[in-house]
């Protein structure tokens, strides 16, 4: 594994947490993402951002991640820059899919994960699957182009 994490200290508490860069990278979000839809094995998923610019780009990564899962084509609806109550509500407004947030503070930076009630994923709820698949560097890649998902505007995919 490139560029390896502390996935014990890192992936807690709902999703990843660290410090940015010494703790957790952009590669981190793609990982969190493709692990996410292969232990929830959704098509589909509603991501969002708090508009930080450090948040922006693993909110790049975490959405690319996502669309490049195996054979799950994956459709990312891009929720763009809202808070968790804003990401909660469109999440059920697409018929309860899962969700994905960053937020950053300071130079820490957090990566949520919710489960398609809009609860943040749990050591039971599958968040020690994603650990374990991060740990042992089995971040799942896409079979072939014709498997790979996509990004659409929520808006876009509400009408």
């Amino acid at each position: 594994m490139l560029n390896p994490i502390d996935t014990d200290k890192v992936i807690r508490d709902g999703g990843a947490t660290g410090r940015f860069p010494s703790e957790i990278h952009p590669s981190v979000a793609w990982w969190m993402a493709a692990c996410f839809v292969m232990t929830t094995r959704t098509d589909r998923l509603v991501a969002a951002y708090d508009g930080n610019p450090a948040s922006a780009q693993f909110f790049d990564r975490m959405c690319i991640g996502a669309i490049n899962v195996q054979h799950y084509a994956c459709l990312v609806l891009d929720r763009g820059v809202a808070n968790e109550d804003g990401l909660l509500v469109t999440m059920k407004d697409m018929d309860r899919a899962p969700g994905m947030r960053v937020s950053s503070e300071q130079d820490t930076l957090t990566i949520t994960l919710y489960d398609r009630d809009g609860a943040p994923l749990t050591e039971h709820t599958g968040l020690h699957v994603i650990r374990r698949m991060i740990a042992e560097d089995r971040v799942p890649i896409p079979v072939n182009a014709g498997c790979k998902g996509r990004i659409q505007n929520y808006k876009e995919a509400a009408r």
